[in-house]
């Protein structure tokens, strides 16, 4: 995603993923979700080491999408 006008604002758990995705939907943001060792699975490759997904957005709601990003993760530490 090089030359991109999209801005990666996480990585991690798929679990996370999810509720983030879920969130930035809620609000109109259409997330791109990149998860190598899904689509790894799903070309009938396999992995010894799988990769965490990371969450890319528009540039232009790059920074509603972190907000959002925070609060899920401050709820999930409490």
């Amino acid at each position: 995603m090089t030359d991109s006008e999209y801005i990666k604002i996480y990585t991690g758990g798929t679990i996370i993923v999810q509720v983030i995705k879920q969130r930035l939907e809620a609000v109109g943001i259409n997330p791109v979700i990149k998860d190598e060792t899904e689509s790894g699975r799903l070309a009938g490759f396999a992995t010894a080491l799988p990769s965490f997904p990371e969450i890319y957005v528009h540039e232009s709601e790059t920074e509603k999408a972190v907000l959002i990003v925070e609060t899920v993760r401050g709820e999930m530490e409490a």
